[in-house]
């Protein structure tokens, strides 16, 4: 398949993966096989949500360089379209592609509350922060028609569970009064990742994202209302968002941010090949600056899967990238406590009858 852009999408490919040994799809003789040729232009992609039935909804995490042993994904596949998402590859699984169909092709789970619900009223169920954003985005677009996100966070309101959220939305200011209420008790923190604040960038990095000032008038929000707001610089990416980092830091101290937090960019399995069209697309001047300068940092590979090392890159590049950060975040009075969420206010769900805080 050519490598070209597509109206408000980040991939510019759409191959399938052969990682778990399944069949590459081939076109089947349909005139819209041959439309883009015949047209002259790259066809628009629709978004088209499926509802999947899980039988539970907790995912368990034994990673040791990720805080947090348990996470929920209310949809699979994110309509944001961020080039560099590491969860692109998580679709192959569905034997769709990790490129235009991870944007385009949406899972949607809207029974993840009751199961949640079940989850949490088992006999020994021992409570520990729920993150949400690890995988796909809990905001993203489908979640205003959808709301199985705000669902979710009302039940662990209900039930003063911990709850971590990682959003690209200002959709999540719309849950401000379950947040609000959960943050009373120490309950929750909500990050909102925000990679470049120069509109250009962000609309080829993560084309169906809201702008980044967006973001930042989310965080204020937050802020404002005493939900403990934090700013994800995730991912900082040489040659392309690198010198914003500063400005980054800055810009979220203002907002009202209680921290912040950066990771260099990585290419998983299936992201780097995406990764690399998407640079040979927008950024052709650069592109083989920025993947020397990402393998500097990744022991000469497009990738370095090895726990602790994943989140960190070493190397020159990788130092300097670090005492920046640290120096900005310093200078701004920021990640000067660490935000303990409390989890020993738990309280089972009682049925059907719905606790108030």
């Amino acid at each position: 398949m050519d490598s070209r852009k597509r109206p408000v999408r980040g991939a510019t490919l759409n191959r399938e993966s052969s990682r778990f040994n399944l069949p590459e799809r081939a076109a089947d003789g349909d005139w819209l096989d041959a439309q883009e040729s015949i047209d002259g232009a790259v066809a628009p992609v629709r978004t088209t949500v499926t509802v999947e039935a899980p039988r539970t909804i907790i995912n368990r995490n034994q990673s040791p360089d990720i805080p947090f042993d348990r996470s929920i994904n209310p949809y699979r596949g994110c309509e944001h379209g961020c080039i560099y998402c590491f969860a692109r590859p998580s679709h192959a699984w569905h034997d769709l592609s990790p490129g235009i169909d991870f944007e385009t092709r949406l899972f949607a789970k809207p029974d993840a509350a009751r199961l949640l619900r079940a989850e949490l009223a088992k006999p020994g169920y021992t409570p520990a922060p729920i993150a949400m954003g690890t995988n796909t985005d809990p905001y993203q677009p489908i979640e205003a028609t959808w709301k199985i996100t705000r669902a979710i966070v009302a039940l662990l309101a209900e039930t003063r569970h911990p709850l971590s959220i990682t959003t690209k939305s200002d959709r999540v200011v719309r849950d401000i009064d379950l947040l609000a209420r959960m943050a009373e008790y120490q309950l929750v923190g909500v990050a909102l990742s925000i990679t470049s604040l120069d509109p250009r960038i962000a609309m080829t990095l993560e084309p169906r994202a809201p702008h980044p000032e967006k973001r930042l008038a989310a965080v204020k929000a937050l802020a404002a209302a005493g939900v403990p707001a934090y700013v994800s610089i995730a991912p900082v990416i040489p040659g392309i968002t690198d010198h914003e980092l500063e400005h980054l830091v800055a810009r979220a101290a203002e907002a009202g941010a209680r921290g912040v937090s950066f990771i260099p960019v990585r290419l998983p399995f299936e992201v780097a090949p995406l990764f690399r069209a998407w640079l040979d697309t927008h950024f052709p001047d650069r592109a083989a600056k920025v993947m020397a300068t990402i393998q500097a940092m990744r022991g000469g590979r497009d990738n370095d899967p090895r726990f602790f090392d994943r989140m960190r890159g070493h190397g020159p590049y990788a130092d300097l990238l670090r005492t920046r950060f640290h120096i900005a975040a310093r200078r701004h009075g920021l990640n000067r406590e660490r935000g303990v969420l409390r989890s020993d206010l738990f309280q089972p769900p009682a049925g059907a009858q719905l606790r108030l805080l």
